[in-house]
């Protein structure tokens, strides 16, 4: 049976007509709406929690028995010169009695008292991670310097070409760990776009076929331009949201420590963007596929499993992948999608690579819509049961 029809007298092409019916049945659903307010509040109120922790004091209260309340004053007089968000105060206690008895009422965060050799610092039942790590800073010191000083030298000199940098041949060390955190958030916001719009553009699919509306509606327009219209209405329903939460994160970033990075963080957004739009598009192809290979909705669990096993691929792909194998999945569609702005983020990479990693992508895209397009059309009016890919592909329209 031919597809093609008359779309009337109407002068907008049926795609276009598909598309603004699926934009706008969505963005006036108030599941819709609220599900994007609140990805937003979300947003929002974790940069303003990381930037209210980056900023915070944090207040600790040291015991010491009076063996170590010399180390115990000299830990409170540095603490600042090491970490200046931590502030130490030294409470005397009579003996280790006194400091247990101190720590279990809550009187004291920590005890810190000699141990054989060393020292060591005692808490009731959770360590002090920002004391800790500000303690062990100072007694080093310290007791290098009284070592230092009996042995009629100095610190310095002890500690002469012992210091250890960090370098990359590729990136830059200092902002890694910026790089390695928003990578994370553009994997997780690809991941969780595509999954999300995909089950509901495939359930949308299910529905118009169980239903028989796709019949009324294939007498009318050509599927294709049904399957470009619910593509591209999902794509741009996508793209708005994924706007919206990276104007956020990037306005709601300027407020923090870290807001001397947002300039250098909007060439990178700009290649998600691009990366993100050939990616969605592809896979909002297969989605529509698998939602047009089943009769019912108990159906898309089986029809979509190797579409959710993609996704599961390119998401821990996009976190875990480091060195070599990173380089090499950066290449590969559609998992470039996601690794290849991640290594924009962490710098070195050479002009040509993320036009080279897109135009492979677009490609795939292409191959994709145009695959999934006879897929779909073939399958989207057998209504006799879940229909497999081989049965599809080599059924008559």
């Amino acid at each position: 049976m031919s597809t093609e029809k008359n779309t009337g007298t109407n002068t907008d092409p049926a795609w276009l007509l598909v598309t603004r019916r699926e934009v706008v049945s969505r963005i006036t659903d108030k599941t819709f709406l609220l599900g994007t307010a609140f990805m937003v509040v979300l947003i929002a109120g974790f940069i303003g929690f990381s930037a209210w922790q980056d900023e915070r004091t944090d207040r600790v209260t040291l015991a010491a028995t009076p063996d170590a309340v010399a180390m115990a004053e000299v830990v409170a007089d540095a603490a600042p010169e090491v970490d200046d968000k931590v502030e130490v105060t030294v409470v005397e206690v009579d003996d280790e009695a006194a400091a247990e008895s101190a720590l279990r009422e809550d009187e004291a965060d920590a005890w810190l008292h000699p141990d054989g050799e060393g020292w060591q610092l005692t808490s009731e039942s959770s360590e002090q991670d920002s004391l800790t790590a500000v303690a062990r800073a100072v007694v080093r010191q310290q007791v290098l310097a009284d070592n230092a000083e009996r042995a009629g030298t100095s610190v310095e000199a002890l500690e002469a070409g012992s210091t250890v940098t960090t370098d990359f041949l590729r990136g830059d060390a200092e902002k890694a760990a910026v790089a390695q955190a928003v990578g994370f958030v553009f994997v997780f916001l690809f991941y969780f776009a595509a999954l999300v719009f995909g089950m509901q553009l495939a359930s949308s699919v299910i529905e118009e076929k169980q239903s028989r509306i796709v019949e009324i509606i294939a007498a009318a327009i050509p599927l294709r331009h049904l399957l470009a219209g619910k593509v591209l209405g999902n794509t741009a329903l996508a793209m708005i949201q994924l706007l919206v939460y990276l104007a956020v994160g990037l306005v709601g970033l300027s407020f923090t420590p870290y807001k001397s990075y947002v300039p250098a963080l909007s060439g990178p957004t700009a290649w998600f963007i691009g990366f993100f739009l050939a990616g969605f598009v592809a896979l909002a192809c297969l989605w529509a596929v698998a939602g047009s290979l089943a009769s019912r909705t108990e159906d898309l669990q089986a029809t979509s499993t190797p579409l959710t096993m993609l996704m599961l691929v390119m998401f821990f792909g996009g976190v875990s992948l480091e060195g070599r194998a990173q380089v090499i999945a950066s290449y590969v569609p559609p998992v470039s999608a996601v690794v290849m702005p991640k290594r924009i983020l962490a710098g070195g990479v050479e002009w040509w690579e993320p036009l080279l990693a897109l135009g492979l992508l677009a490609v795939f895209a292409a191959v994709t819509v145009r695959i999934g397009e006879r897929l779909y059309r073939r399958a989207l009016l057998q209504t006799g049961g879940r229909v497999g890919l081989r049965q599809a592909w080599a059924a008559s329209e």
